[in-house]
Formats: C-alpha cells, sequence, structure tokens
C-alpha cells in the first residue's frame, strides 16, 4: 500500500509543481522590480501644489465630494454623484472635453515623456490595460529618451494621467495572471483555480512530510 502512496505522492506532486513553479517565477520578477517602475512613477514630473481662490462659489446638488484640480493654467470642479465623477468649470459650468493636442501638451507639462499620436477609448476590452478605470480614456503613445515606447491613459475631461503602461507593467501583469491563476482579467485573487491548487500545494507537501516520516522509521530512505 505504501508504494501506491508513494506513487500517487510522485504523480500529484508533478501536477502541483507546474504551478508551484510559476509561483516561484513569478515571484523572483515581483521581487527584483519596484512597483513604482513598473507603474511609470519615474517618469512623472514633481507635483507642484497650487492655491487657488474662489471669488464666485458654486453650489453642487447631491455631491458627496468635490476636488479642485488644475488642467494647465485653468482649474476644473471633479465632482462625485452617486459614484459617478462630473467635471465643471470654476462658473458652474460643464466641463468640455480636452483637444488632442492639448492632451499632448499635458503631457509634455506632466512627465518627461514625449506624446506622439492621440486615440480615444470608448469601448471595454476585457483584461486590457486600462481595466479599472471609467471610460472614455485618452490613449496617448509616448517615447522616452531612449526610444521606449510607453501608454498613457488619460481623463479626456480633467486632463489627469491614470496610468503608464510599458513593456516592464506588460510583464508584471502577465506574471500577476500567472501567480494568482487568473489568465484572463488579471483581477480575481479569489478565484475557484487558485484555491484549489493552494490546497493541493498543502496536501502534497502535508503527504511528503508523511511518507518521508513513514520512511524513516522503517531505515528506508
Amino acid at each position: 500500500m505504501s508504494a501506491f502512496y508513494r506513487k500517487l505522492h510522485k504523480y500529484f506532486s508533478l501536477l502541483v509543481s507546474v504551478q508551484l513553479l510559476l509561483w516561484t517565477i513569478s515571484g523572483i520578477y515581483f521581487s527584483f522590480n519596484k512597483i513604482e517602475n513598473v507603474r511609470g512613477e519615474h517618469l512623472l514630473k514633481e507635483v507642484k501644489p497650487f492655491n487657488e481662490t474662489i471669488i464666485k462659489p458654486v453650489s453642487f446638488n447631491d455631491a458627496k465630494k468635490i476636488t479642485l484640480l488644475k488642467r494647465l493654467d485653468e482649474s476644473i470642479f471633479a465632482v462625485v454623484k452617486q459614484d459617478e465623477t462630473y467635471y465643471y468649470n470654476k462658473d458652474g459650468s460643464p466641463t468640455q472635453k480636452i483637444s488632442f493636442e492639448l492632451a499632448k501638451e499635458i503631457v509634455l507639462s506632466k512627465t518627461f515623456l514625449k506624446p506622439l499620436s492621440v486615440v480615444e477609448i470608448t469601448k471595454e476590452t476585457e483584461g486590457a490595460e486600462y481595466r479599472g478605470r471609467s471610460l472614455p480614456l485618452y490613449k496617448i503613445d509616448s517615447s522616452t529618451k531612449e526610444d521606449e515606447r510607453l501608454n498613457i491613459y488619460m481623463q479626456p475631461f480633467s486632463g489627469e494621467i491614470l496610468a503608464i503602461r510599458s513593456n516592464q507593467w506588460r510583464i508584471w501583469d502577465l506574471m500577476w495572471g500567472l501567480h494568482i491563476m487568473d489568465w484572463q482579467e488579471r483581477d480575481n485573487i479569489g478565484n475557484i483555480f487558485l484555491k484549489i491548487f493552494s490546497l493541493f500545494a498543502l496536501v502534497s507537501a502535508l503527504s511528503g512530510i508523511f511518507l518521508f516520516y513513514k520512511t524513516s522509521r522503517k531505515g528506508s530512505f
């Protein structure tokens, strides 16, 4: 019977070891790459604080949160209502989307990158590198001084830079998907595959310890 358990443990461990290898490789990548660099934070210029005097107060009904933002040389309000964010000028009128050219100027003023082209994204794509951000967005193809190409994702009303995506980030994203076993959306850390293989790894480790203890007592190792 012990020979059967050893054989079962061998093939069971082989199955689990594949995912253990992926966990190890992805963990090594995470530990050797700073998350700040992965997110492109080192490419952003320092944000200078600003003071703004509102001469004519503006009220917004049903507002949960109001934030004053700087968009180049003008100020706008970001107003959260029922979990949606709306943008207004200082006089209370709705803010219009910035032009593609103005979006490029904002990239130059806020980052160390050179903007090349701008497109507007209006449709959600599963597993996209801008996932988790509300649409619409501006996708700005940009480059570094070393001619590395990156994508900048910008809020088209406020001009806020929401994400910077590079090849380093894409490798991180791939590794994260392999690590949590969510290969499409790469966001669900509570998926069934991760739970099952975590239990498999535990069973494999415990059974290995049991077999080692059992065979060592018989002096057969």
